[in-house]
């Protein structure tokens, strides 16, 4: 008999939790933070959960016998299987035994090894001791009576990766986070397609984009760029997150393009640095002259920030000042503080290129990113692309799939999604969370 608990991604973006069970085995899809939940009982850092107890308190961290470091029982979690490195489906792998191997991709685990690196360690994020087994598409890999078929996709994170599950009782496809208009549809359409094949029985898919969609791609991104940095005559900031690699090659290209250098953040360039073994990314090299490393003015540096100083040409917030135009600078919420020694021309401006924000303290953090802004006089311009696939594209590859059931989940608007795809010749089975369901 199989069976399947979705202890998060239920009427919330992200806290991917899923419990798979297959006779005396057991998987976890995913183990993300929860950060909706979590935030209606915590504000970070002022009001902290002590220990784990402050979590399993409110179910951000479902209560699982023989799961948790923490807990003195032998292991019963058989494997963990990350889909992607995005902290929402991968944090909380931090309070797993340590016995309990963590399947990813190898982008996934170099994206993931880097973050604990430059982060300090917290109760939420703290991966010593966790052993990464990684994946490429086209393996197979077996775990007791489940196996399991990882099938790249494209996201706004590299090396990310759907899944084909075979279970005694059935077939299970896991989406993980997906899209077909990011800048290599062709993983995604992989993925679909051998999903297809597979003729499954449960597709359990993320329903993230269901209102206020955008229909653009990475290509249209790059041409909004492009057009900003050629018409602005001052200074160019862009905040984009660290790990989508296709944001920064689409900031390189232009500024390069427009006879300007991108200035990147040290933790960018470290990750640029770790990742850059991957011929499959086809990333820009850190020793290349269109590329500098931007060194902000503090008393001390850890050994990463040394190490990332060492990588490539340096510069300082005095030296922008000085070459304004010449400079597109990636300047994140946490950088602002640097304008008060470059002192943006008039003619600079601000591109965000991520996600506008979805809850109330990403809102108050805009805010005062705009309060910022507008003492600099710099008007703020948003150009991204989601990393999630829009209705109708999903639609199809739904249908295509053509499972006995589907469920939503990575969304807030699960009954607009079983509206939608009421003409399906699937079951559409809204989930809740902490219940069992049955493959049978």
């Amino acid at each position: 008999m199989t069976t399947f608990i979705f202890y998060g991604g239920v009427n919330e973006i992200g806290g991917n939790k899923i419990l798979l069970k297959d006779r005396d085995v057991q998987i976890l899809l995913d183990f993300g933070m929860s950060f909706s939940l979590r935030d209606q009982y915590y504000s970070i850092p002022f009001l902290y959960p002590k220990d784990e107890r402050g979590l399993l308190e409110f179910g951000i961290l479902p209560r699982l016998e023989g799961a948790y470091e923490f807990d003195s029982e032998e292991p019963r979690i058989d494997a963990v299987f990350l889909s992607h490195s995005h902290m929402d489906h991968s944090a909380y792998i931090s309070f797993l035994k340590r016995e309990i191997p963590v399947y990813c991709g190898e982008t996934t685990a170099t994206i993931l090894k880097t973050y604990s690196e430059v982060r300090l360690p917290s109760l939420e994020f703290d991966l010593k001791g966790l052993t990464f087994k990684t994946f490429r598409t086209g393996d197979r890999l077996k775990v007791g009576s489940i196996e399991i078929e990882p099938i790249h996709v494209d996201h706004s994170v590299p090396g990310s990766y759907g899944f084909i599950i075979y279970t005694s009782s059935g077939t299970i496809v896991y989406t993980g986070d997906f899209r077909r208009h990011g800048s290599r549809p062709d993983l995604t359409e992989d993925f679909i397609a051998r999903s297809e094949e597979a003729q499954p029985d449960v597709v359990i898919c993320e329903n993230t984009n269901m209102t206020s969609v955008d229909v653009s791609s990475e290509n249209d991104v790059m041409k909004k760029i492009d057009s900003i940095i050629k018409h602005t005559s001052g200074l160019v900031m862009a905040n984009f997150a660290s790990a989508d690699v296709d944001r920064l090659r689409s900031f390189y290209e232009s500024a390069k393009r427009n006879n300007r250098r991108l200035v990147i953040t040290l933790r960018q360039a470290y990750l640029l640095h770790q990742l850059s073994g991957d011929p499959h990314l086809n990333l820009p090299e850190i020793k290349d002259q269109n590329i500098l490393v931007f060194r902000k003015e503090k008393k001390r540096y850890f050994s990463w920030e040394k190490e990332a100083m060492k990588l490539g040409r340096v510069i300082d917030s005095h030296e922008i000042a000085t070459r304004q135009r010449d400079i597109v600078l990636a300047c994140t919420f946490y950088d602002l503080t640097e304008l008060m020694e470059i002192k943006p021309d008039a003619g600079s401006c601000y591109i965000l290129s991520s996600s506008e924000p979805f809850n109330e303290e990403m809102e108050i953090d805009f805010n005062r990113l705009i309060n910022w802004l507008e003492h600099y006089g710099l008007p703020q311009f948003h150009v991204h692309v989601s990393g999630h696939i829009t209705p109708l594209d999903l639609r199809e590859s739904l249908k295509a799939m053509n499972p006995r059931m589907i469920f939503p989940i990575h969304g807030i608007h699960p009954e607009l999604f079983s509206k939608f795809m009421r003409d399906a010749k699937s079951k559409i089975v809204i989930p809740e969370r902490d219940r069992e369901y049955s493959l049978s």
